[in-house]
């Protein structure tokens, strides 16, 4: 049924958990797992915190990549091939646009991600997915018990 599977991810326990079940999906489906982070340079992209790197946009793009790195290896000690990827810009429209590069029959993603004043002024990521993508999409809660990253 599914055989391109795409999982968003930005490090938050919700994401992880996204993670952890399109890798069980794509076990099961014989699929090829789609692991991407984005790396928000936007209109808050540039508000340096104490002892962020000089580089904010570097930065972001360095922990975008351990993201992705991470769920790759996941991936491949469960036997699923896949693959990672890194873009740069709102990650509601990345995740859209690469969905569709790829042609994605699913995407799995957490329910929340990393939140904060990013959340507040953007809104939800998975909600704008799910309202105005044209794709399945599997929202994963980590549960009561993970407190929001």
């Amino acid at each position: 049924m599914f055989t391109t599977i795409l999982v968003p991810t930005d490090g938050s326990p919700h994401a992880t958990t996204a993670v952890e079940d399109a890798i069980e999906l794509a076990a099961d489906q014989e699929a090829t797992l789609h692991a991407l982070s984005v790396a928000d340079s936007g209109p808050l992209g540039d508000v340096r915190l104490p002892g962020e790197a000089a580089n904010p946009s570097e930065a972001l793009a360095e922990r975008a990549q351990t993201f992705v790195d991470d769920a790759v290896a996941l991936a491949e000690e469960a036997g699923v091939e896949a693959t990672g990827t890194v873009r740069n810009g709102p990650p509601s429209s990345e995740i859209l646009e690469y969905a569709r590069e790829i042609d994605a029959d699913v995407i799995v993603m957490g329910s929340r991600g990393r939140g904060g004043l990013h959340r507040m002024a953007v809104g939800s990521v998975a909600d704008h997915v799910i309202r105005f993508g044209e794709f399945r999409v599997l929202v994963v809660d980590a549960g009561e018990d993970v407190a929001d990253a």
